[in-house]
């Protein structure tokens, strides 16, 4: 393990976690920025976004990569929900989707308060249907990865959207920029990246709250920082450790919100899923990039 340059152990715990043989694989290149991957373990596929081509792409296990949608105005974060659809964040609509099977695009939010959204970033599903997403104002800033426009929203937000009503509630609203966002694996805490940093002198930090009869929010407290570059997607294993995105790669953090250890990645990493027959393989999304590796853990992710 200590000749693989790809790894950086901080604690035993991570070393039990990474196989040393395993390899840092490049599965693409050739986009512009790579976000929001989301494994498809029914159809065997891995989707992500490439937000500045406005594109999403698909790749399978034999190699084979083509797009799954263009335009996709501006898709950003992707997730599923507990039937198997598509839900993403949209910057170029400003607004969240869900794409359902027979492949129509359903809108689940666009607007708070009679104002538009700012540029919903990413978002992940409750077991009980509720969608909780991030907004802040990334896609609107420039041209580039969406339409830039002026914020309507006097801060940056995030939301739930009812299942049964589709009403959308503001369950956290001081943020300086929230991003990547995600469950415990027992959905009794909601972890909230802040990215405020990279515009701001502000903390690397992401925030943990306990999740109150699944509808609110309640005892934030700060649960970790990164001491490179500022946090953005995230995802849990089975047991608990956070996997979070980097500047230098992906970092592990325990439960208790200690650095286990860093992959190293060529290119700035923006997301990461789990994914695979077994989920124990790790997609990462890197700028221009997507790599992979195998790990020693599995991902606590629906379905």
């Amino acid at each position: 393990m200590g000749d693989n340059p790809i790894y950086e152990i901080r604690d035993e715990r991570f070393g039990a976690m990474v196989i040393g043989s395993a390899g840092l694989e490049e599965l693409y290149s050739g986009c512009r920025w790579t976000e929001g991957p989301v494994w498809f373990s029914d159809l065997n596929c891995l989707l992500w976004s490439d937000i500045p081509n406005e594109r999403m792409m698909r790749w399978i296990p034999d190699g084979t990569v083509s797009v799954f949608r263009s335009p996709s105005n501006y898709v950003n974060g992707n997730t599923r929900d507990r039937q198997g659809r598509l839900v993403s964040c949209e910057h170029g609509g400003r607004r969240v989707t869900r794409t359902e099977t027979d492949g129509t695009i359903t809108i689940l939010a666009d607007s708070y308060q009679g104002k538009r959204l700012n540029s919903p970033n990413d978002v992940v599903v409750h077991s009980d249907g509720g969608v909780w997403f991030t907004d802040p104002t990334y896609g609107i800033l420039s041209d580039y990865e969406g339409h830039k426009a002026e914020p309507e929203q006097p801060t940056r937000n995030v939301y739930r959207i009812d299942p049964a009503s589709g009403a959308i509630d503001a369950v956290v609203e001081d943020f300086i920029q929230p991003n990547g966002l995600a469950f415990s694996p027992d959905e009794t805490k909601l972890y909230i990246a802040d990215s405020g940093s990279a515009k701001h002198e502000v903390p690397r930090h992401i925030r943990v709250f306990d999740v109150i009869d699944g509808r609110a929010l309640a005892n934030s407290r700060y649960f970790c920082s990164l001491d490179v570059g500022h946090p953005d997607g995230f995802r849990f294993d089975v047991a608990g450790n956070l996997w979070t995105s980097a500047s230098d790669g992906v970092h592990c953090f325990s439960p208790e919100g200690t650095l286990l250890g860093k992959i190293r990645v060529p290119q700035t990493v923006s997301n990461l899923t789990f994914g695979g027959p077994k989920k124990n393989r790790l997609f990462i999304t890197a700028t221009r990039s997507v790599y992979s590796i195998y790990i020693k853990t599995t991902g606590a992710q629906y379905p």
